[in-house]
């Protein structure tokens, strides 16, 4: 009987990641929605998408769900206030200069 249930523990743990993995995809996919909206709110003309994902990408876990919790009850300061932050971190800079180089007229 031990060994059916030890057997069946990676299975069973199995299952919690892929109940996590998909939390964390809907967490980033609300947050990815919320900052869009800040992006073409506070930098007309740009292409959202790559700041968008260099954004959410440094963004920790816990700034995600934060983020995410507002594309629910609408975009609060704080939370532009954190995108802008999350967005002036260095690898959020180094991100952006990378990928979003063809944003800025190149």
């Amino acid at each position: 009987m031990r060994l059916l249930a030890i057997l069946a523990l990676p299975l069973l743990l199995g299952g919690c990641d892929a109940a996590n993995d998909a939390a964390d995809a809907i967490a980033r996919d609300r947050a990815k929605a919320v900052v869009n909206g800040i992006v073409a709110q506070r930098f007309p003309g740009v292409t959202v998408a790559p700041v968008t994902d260099c954004i959410i990408d440094a963004a920790s876990a816990g700034e995600i769900i934060t983020i995410a919790r507002d594309s629910v009850g609408g975009v609060q300061p704080a939370t532009v206030e954190l995108v802008v932050d999350i967005a002036s971190r260095p690898d959020s800079v180094q991100c952006i200069a990378e990928n979003g180089l063809v944003l800025l007229g190149r």
